[in-house]
């Protein structure tokens, strides 16, 4: 036998050791690779798209019809410099291609390549021959004319705009993406402090064999090469099938992901080719190899006074006070996520140190020797079980945060929607028509004894001054302002800002545009409409989680006259009268054969799973992180307790019965279970406080309430209820074999024994 497979016998002897290993690995693995598949795409997809089209201009039809081959052939005939741009989505896909002419981009400064757009290539994904992509089956399909300005004159049909895929967001797509790598991040953590511990009770077991490995001549720095090959074998094992599961994964949530950052970031999702594996397993040979072999970096004087030393309170609570002044002065999503590395950090350290102080202090008041003995034998426990307590604490501490952050967001938006829906139906305004005549006609044939609603919905642009700055903002303007509106929740307002607001004496802006620019109620907002400058004042602030744009609400009745109306609708509540003679009469108004009616409880629903598959990544990460870290304190506090099954039996032999020895096996495994539950709680609520109201701005530019679930807590608390019980059962099992002497990981102590 070779002194490697000496060393790799201890797996044959403990099995579930080396099971345990290979499972914690391939389900992070599998994890990480599919939140880094996904981010890693958009942020590839967002990068080429703004790339390829930056400072480019696009031709618009005045009246607003879709482009098609004609305008494109009329317009080339009159010798402008143009290039077809064909977004498609196709069917059963969840990200866009872009067909394209190359030929055609030719004219674009004189360049001679036609593979290349202003040299960005224009070849492999998303992009195709513009024929290609026109004969795929599309769920949509729309075509965009970039245009050089300066190649001539248009005709007074067309208008020429800018071109942007997605208007400007702050980066709001960017903080996104950020957010779900720093969870990655922290499912890290924890399955680093997991994969640890389990290794190290693996070390401390192979104690024997690695002194009689030394005395045959087998030097300590060959043992330890020998480990490392031992690391990148079960690396080598477990990355491949992880790399493969993570990206299954990724491709179940690619529809959902993808319909979350074009809903809530306006963010086109187009098809990249993204290199999804290296990364990945760079990431987990380095962890893997890292949280194994650290000690061997480590000097022994510092090594012993880690985690459960006397030192470790007092960094302990410099990293907390440090974390807790970067929580509340920091600025930027980065230099928040440090802070809240650091509070984290210092929780996990501070955790093992408490319940060790505790213990010890409670067994020197003991003045019954069992009661002694057990809060010593707890002690014990929670320095040695210290690093799968830690995990099982911040995934305990995440989950909850996420629970009441989900929760809270659900009940939010809810109440939100039912009041921005508040109208049964919503009612498109053609292209072409007359929205004012329907007005006219709807405050005519719905009186106020029928119980119908209505108002008018004008959607058009602004621009505010901000400093020196004019910035563009989005206007939503409403006529009449009514009962549909007049009971929205304001976060701030003056007096009777309704009132205020039909007469035209202000305006209301939504939270993202008022915590961007500190903005609130009284203060004074210049505007520009339709080339006029007013100053209005700010009559309130009111909640806006369906898009990351600033917009600011008016009174439709006191918008100028050249306003630009790019978008126009009805909400309507019909009372007794019914919605089909509404929309009857409209029809004949407009001489319109059909017109778009939506029910707002339709698009209600729709809303809610967008927001749902927001969160379904985040669930399932949390959710996965948490059954980690208890199956790994529920393997780590059976193999540990069996270890110490020799101290338990000494209790028989001075007469203690065994039903009694298991009682207080139970006891302890439950007691130490529950510690880090409850130790989990107050961590749990400041990360609920750190994403509700520091994260949430900073990433999307509206805050959510600070909500508490208690009842949530209950069931956290069952959880770990359930892991002791279990860990009480497997010993059970263990009683009644013999006896092998202690092995502990690390020194044993006195007081230990």
């Amino acid at each position: 036998m070779t002194p490697f497979s000496a060393l790799l016998s201890h797996y044959r002897r403990h099995p579930w050791q080396g099971v345990a290993l290979a499972t914690l690995m391939l389900l992070a693995t599998a994890l990480w690779t599919g939140i880094h598949h996904l981010t890693s795409q958009a942020r590839a997809s967002l990068s080429q798209s703004e790339q390829v089209v930056e400072a480019r201009y696009q031709i618009q039809r005045v009246d607003g019809a879709a482009l098609s081959v004609d305008d494109f052939v009329a317009l080339r005939r009159q010798g402008l410099c143009l290039m077809p741009w064909l977004e498609v989505l196709p069917e059963d896909e969840s990200r866009r291609v872009i067909g394209v002419d190359p030929l055609a981009a030719l004219c674009f400064q004189g360049q001679g390549d036609v593979a290349s757009f202003d040299g960005q290539p224009l070849r492999g994904d998303p992009f195709m021959d513009i024929a290609d992509a026109a004969a795929l089956p599309a769920r949509q399909a729309q075509l965009f004319l970039i245009v050089d300005p300066d190649s001539g004159a248009l005709s007074d049909d067309y208008r020429i705009t800018d071109f942007s895929l997605a208007p400007d967001t702050g980066q709001l797509g960017d903080s996104f993406l950020l957010n779900l790598d720093a969870l990655s991040v922290l499912v890290l953590l924890i399955t680093g402090l997991l994969l640890r511990s389990v290794y190290l009770l693996s070390l401390s077991q192979r104690r024997d064999s690695f002194a009689l490995l030394n005395r045959f001549g087998v030097p300590v720095r060959r043992v330890r090469g020998y480990l490392v090959v031992e690391l990148l074998c079960l690396a080598a094992v477990t990355l491949i099938p992880g790399i493969l599961l993570g990206q299954i994964l990724a491709n179940a949530l690619a529809g959902g992901f993808a319909s979350v950052m074009e809903g809530l970031f306006d963010s086109r999702q187009l098809a990249t080719a993204a290199n999804t594996w290296l990364v990945p397993s760079v990431v987990m040979m380095t962890l893997l190899l890292l949280v194994c072999a650290a000690d061997w970096l480590i000097p022994d004087k510092l090594r012993q006074s880690a985690i459960v030393g006397h030192r470790s309170g007092g960094l302990a609570g410099m990293l907390l006070v440090v974390g807790a002044g970067g929580l509340w002065l920091a600025s930027d999503l980065l230099t928040l996520f440090v802070a809240v590395a650091l509070v984290l950090a210092g929780a996990g350290l501070l955790m093992p140190w408490c319940l060790s102080a505790l213990s010890s202090r409670l067994a020197r008041g003991c003045k019954r020797p069992l009661m002694r003995r057990w809060w010593a034998e707890y002690g014990v426990l929670c320095r040695r079980l210290a690093l799968p307590l830690v995990a099982l604490q911040l995934s305990l501490a995440m989950v909850l945060a996420v629970q009441a952050l989900v929760t809270t967001f659900e009940a939010t938006f809810d109440r939100w929607l039912e009041q921005r829906l508040s109208a049964d139906y919503y009612l498109e305004v053609p292209t072409g028509a007359e929205g004012r005549t329907a007005a006219h006609w709807l405050a005519q044939n719905l009186p106020a004894s029928s119980g119908a609603l209505w108002h008018r919905v004008l959607r058009g642009q602004a621009q505010v001054q901000l400093g020196d700055e004019w910035q563009a903002v989005d206007v939503f303007a409403l006529a009449p302002v009514g009962a549909l509106v007049t009971d929205w929740e304001l976060f701030e307002n003056v007096e009777q800002p309704w009132r205020k607001l039909a007469a035209g004496e202000g305006v209301l802006v939504n939270e993202q545009l008022a915590y961007r620019e500190q903005l609130g109620a009284g203060d004074s907002l210049p505007l520009k409409l339709a080339g006029q400058i007013i100053s209005m004042p700010i009559l309130g602030v009111y909640p806006d989680y369906g898009r990351p744009a600033g917009e600011v609400l008016m009174a439709g009745d006191h918008l100028p006259d050249g306003f630009a109306v790019s978008f126009e609708s009805f909400s309507i509540s019909p009372g007794s009268i019914g919605i089909e003679a509404i929309t009857g009469a409209l029809s004949e108004l407009w001489q319109e054969p059909s017109l778009t009616v939506r029910d707002n409880l339709s698009i209600r629903d729709l809303a809610n799973r967008v927001f749902d598959q927001t969160f379904a990544l985040t669930r399932a990460m949390t959710l996965l992180t948490l059954a980690l870290a208890a199956v790994a304190l529920l393997l780590m506090g059976w193999v540990f307790l069996a270890t110490r099954l020799w101290y338990f039996r000494l209790l028989e032999v001075w007469g203690m019965a065994r039903p009694a020895i298991f009682l207080r096996l139970l006891s302890l495994a439950l007691m130490v279970s529950l510690s880090a539950a409850i130790l989990a709680l107050p961590v749990g609520i400041g990360l609920t406080w750190v994403l509700v109201q520091r994260i949430n701005p900073l990433a999307f530019g509206w805050s959510l309430p600070m909500d508490l679930y208690p009842g949530f807590w209950l069931e956290l608390l069952a959880l770990a209820l359930v892991i002791g019980v279990c860990i009480g059962l497997l010993m059970h099992r263990q009683l009644g074999r013999p006896a092998v002497r202690p092995s502990v990981t690390g020194t044993v102590t006195g007081e230990e024994r």
